[in-house]
Formats: structure tokens, C-alpha cells, sequence
């Protein structure tokens, strides 16, 4: 059966719209005035990218959102995303000391959209490039948040950054892959304009190994960044895997990326495996498209998956189900899917999955998405340069400072490092790598970013950007 679209316009607006509506005026005002200011406040050491986070709130306070935003923009360039998609309450809100007295953490993702939108949508530069150029410049592979950090940061520091992006548009996965619910890919295409008029030149439609070289870039830049995060969605290694209403996760939720949302075909009764993140956005937006039951099948225990909390309650108040302890054997249809066959599992007693004999039963379902990983990108890289130096999960070793590959000249950042963290992991690391690319350059250091409202510790500077501490690790030796 042919998949197709289940809502009309109206509906699936309304169905996708932000689940977090921007605050108001008064309300930011009133959110802002609840903050402590802390001197050496949590909230800076959970952020990976070191916002001065009492500092940009002070500025809302004071009624100052283009102040507040530059102090947000020059610490994180896509601050306005990650405003949207960083998981808060275990990163800078879960570090909230509001939480000590009981009391409801500081909003700190929304006042920060509510800076970072004040001066997208006024057309705002906060930031600008240094007229003098060192002449040094740049190649970055990818045009995730990861390479948008590090370009960012090189031109800032006066050099030149090009991206290449093979996607008709840059972003990544900001633009293409995560929740429309959560980050509508206008957002992500404004961060990209905001980022080209501060001097970064951004080529798409540009493959490269395919259309350019790696001789060709190292022939032409001082510097290579590889930005290119992670490869396809791990097989699910079943029968019947081929029929057409079986996709990636990351596919479904670029299709809706790409065209009106009330086109998107999508089944009736959707089977999610997995339970990752991109899980959860592939199941909720099923449902939230049209589809009457969205379920998740995974492998192992409601206590094993990787999702977020937060983004498990989500999809359940979407009305999505779960089948823990199962995976599946094979994929019903002929011709189109009709069903999807399950077996039930445990795990040994070294935590390893295995499946229970004798114990297979099926669901009906006309599309299966798969939601169960992705591949890291070995073989590229690899075709790209022969002497890179992955390690045993197959990601690439860099030097933790510099972000220097095993490869003199060549940089990396992003999800091809860290196996898939968060966009804000992701903005860190680009920026680290183009400050290393900065010290072999001019022989410079640059630290920061400065923490206005630590000023008088003793290192004042760099916080979560130097050493950031997730909730779940504080307290821990």
C-alpha cells in the first residue's frame, strides 16, 4: 500500500507547531528577575559552550536583549537553536540552584530564545569580523553545527572559512533532521544567513571526494575541518527490510523538512524501532502527522534507553505506545508492509540481549521506521585521508585542545569525534578546533569566553567551555 499524507493543512500546522511558545515581554522580564545572579553559578560549568548565563539574563533584567544576545552569540553562534533542542535539565536548568531550595529552575532555554530571536528578527549583527584579514584560510567539510561553530570562530579571529555542504542548504542536521515541533528549519536557515554575513562563504551542493578532492582542498587552504558528522541508520538485518514503507528515521523527518508538512505520507499504524532520541522525534511526529497507533519497539527495558526522560513523557502524552524487551525478526508484506514480527528478549547476566525461544508474535503496521543508530563514517574519512586515526568505536582521535587529527593541518569536531552528542557539543568543539587552527597560525592563545559575574575567582574565564559537567556527572569522582 502506497503511503500518504493523513491531515490537511491546517491540522498538521497545528499538530507541529513549537511546543514551546516564545515569552512574552512581561514574561521574560518577570523570569529574568528570579534569577540569583550566582558569582560562581552551575550553570556556566553545564554549559558546554560557556555562556555567561546569569550575565545574559541580568541584560534581559535590564531590559538590554541586544547586550543579552551578544553575550549568548559570542559564546555560542547558534544560540538560537540550541535555545530550542539542548536537553536543559541536564545541562544548564538541571544545574539551576533554585532546584537546592525547590523551587522550579530558572527558564534559561527560553530567555535565551527570547534574546537570540530579538535580534534574528531585527536584523541585528551583534557580532563583526575584523577588517584586517590574516590571509589564512580555511576548508570545512560539512555544514553542521559543528563546522558553523568553527567558521564562526575563525573569521572572528580574521581568517577566511568556506564550507562545503553536499545538502541544497546548510545546518545539518539543525536543518534537516531534528523535531519540527521543537527546531522549525527556519530557524536554522536564519543562523545560517546571520553566519554568512559575518564572512563565511557557504558552498552547497558541493560533494567532496565526489566534486572536490581532499588533494585539491589541501592544495588550496592552510586548514581542514571535518565536520561531517555520522553515516546512515544501522541495518536492522531482517527480512523484508527492502519493501518500500520501511525508512530511516532521519529520512522521514527530512521529508517534512524539505515540503509542506501536510504533504508528508506517513502510515496508519507506524512502528518506530528503537528508543534513541531521533526515536522519539520520528514516533511523535508520525502520530502528530496522522498516523492512528505510532509505536516503539526496543530491545531491551524502559530503564536501557538511551532517550531522554523528558522526551519519553513527551511521546507518551502524544499518545504513542512502547514494546520493551522485543526486537524484530522480520518485516510482513508482500510487496508493501502489512506487519511487523517480534520476539521477545532478556538480558544475561553481562547485559547482552537474547532472545527468548519460542516466544515470536506479530503486529499489523504499514510503515517501519529505523530509529536504531547510526554508522559512524570510517570508510569516508578514511577515502578522504588513509592516514586519519580513528579508535575502536571508529571515531576520529583528535588532540582535546587543539582538535587536531592524527593529520597535521586537518581539524575535527562534531558527532564524527564524540559518536553523537548535542548540538551544543557539537558548536564547542567546532570553536576549539578553529582556536587551534588560530595557535598554529599566529602562535596565539585565545581563551574565553569571559564570565562577566564570575569576575574575582580565580579563572574568571572558559567555565563549560573549558570542562563541561552534565547533572548526571556532578557530584561523581
Amino acid at each position: 500500500m502506497k503511503l500518504k499524507p493523513q491531515l490537511d493543512e491546517f491540522t498538521a500546522a497545528k499538530n507541529m507547531a513549537e511546543i514551546e511558545p516564545p515569552l512574552t515581554g512581561q514574561q521574560a522580564q518577570v523570569e529574568s528577575e528570579r534569577c540569583l545572579y550566582c558569582f560562581d553559578a552551575p550553570c556556566i560549568t553545564a554549559c558546554p559552550t560557556g555562556i555567561d548565563i546569569p550575565g545574559f539574563i541580568k541584560k534581559i533584567a535590564n531590559d538590554n536583549l541586544t547586550g543579552s544576545a551578544k553575550t549568548i552569540l559570542e559564546a555560542n553562534i547558534l544560540g538560537s537553536s540550541c535555545a530550542r533542542v539542548c536537553p536543559t535539565s541536564v545541562l544548564c536548568e538541571g544545574a539551576c540552584v533554585l532546584l537546592d531550595r525547590d523551587e522550579m529552575p530558572i527558564k534559561i532555554g527560553q530567555l535565551q530564545r527570547h534574546a537570540t530571536d530579538h535580534v534574528i528578527e531585527n536584523d541585528i549583527q551583534v557580532l563583526k569580523a575584523p577588517e584586517v584579514r590574516s590571509g589564512k584560510k580555511v576548508a570545512l567539510i560539512g555544514g553542521g553545527p559543528a563546522s558553523m561553530g568553527c567558521a564562526a570562530e575563525l573569521v572572528l579571529l580574521g581568517h577566511e572559512a568556506v564550507i562545503y555542504e553536499k545538502s541544497p542548504e546548510a545546518g545539518g542536521l539543525n536543518t534537516y533532521g531534528i523535531a519540527y515541533y521543537k527546531l522549525p528549519p527556519r530557524v536554522s536557515l536564519e543562523e545560517v544567513e546571520m553566519i554568512q554575513k559575518l564572512g563565511v562563504q557557504i558552498e552547497c551542493g558541493v560533494e567532496i571526494g565526489k566534486d572536490l578532492s581532499m588533494d585539491e582542498l589541501r592544495a588550496d587552504f592552510d586548514a581542514i575541518f571535518l565536520g561531517v558528522g555520522l553515516g546512515n541508520t544501522r541495518s536492522l538485518g531482517v527480512p523484508g527490510e527492502d519493501l518500500p514503507e520501511v525508512t530511516e528515521a532521519l529520512t522521514f523527518i527530512e521529508t517534512f523538512h524539505v515540503s509542506p508538512l501536510h504533504e508528508t505520507p506517513v502510515g496508519r499504524h507506524v512502528v518506530v524501532v528503537g528508543c534513541g532520541n531521533t526515536a522519539i522525534d520520528a514516533v511523535t511526529q508520525a502520530k502528530r502527522l496522522g498516523a492512528e497507533t505510532a509505536t516503539i519497539v526496543y530491545r531491551r527495558g524502559e530503564e536501557d534507553m538511551p532517550a531522554y526522560r523528558f522526551e519519553y513523557e513527551l511521546a507518551k502524552k502524544d499518545g504513542c505506545s512502547f514494546l520493551f524487551h522485543v526486537a524484530p525478526v522480520k518485516v510482513l508484506g508482500e510487496g508493501s508492509v502489512s506487519g511487523l514480527r517480534l520476539i521477545r528478549t532478556q538480558l544475561t547476566a553481562d547485559g547482552a540481549v537474547e532472545p527468548i525461544t519460542g516466544s515470536e508474535f506479530e503486529i499489523p503496521c504499514d510503515m517501519v521506521i529505523k530509529a536504531s543508530g547510526q554508522e559512524k563514517r570510517s570508510n569516508f574519512l578514511q577515502s578522504l585521508c588513509p592516514d586519519l586515526s580513528l579508535d575502536r568505536a571508529s571515531r576520529l582521535e583528535v588532540d582535546p585542545m587543539t582538535r587536531q587529527t592524527s593529520v597535521a593541518g586537518i581539524y575535527a569536531g562534531g558527532d564524527a569525534v564524540n559518536g553523537g552528542r548535542e548540538v551544543v557539543n557539537a558548536v564547542a568543539e567546532g570553536k576549539k578546533a578553529a582556536r587551534g587552527m588560530h595557535l598554529e597560525f599566529t602562535g596565539e592563545t585565545v581563551e574565553g569566553p569571559l564570565q562577566h559575574t564570575r569576575m574575582g575567582s580565580s579563572r574568571p574565564i572558559g567555565s563549560g567551555f573549558d570542562n563541561p559537567v552534565r547533572v548526571s556527572e556532578a557530584g561523581k569522582s
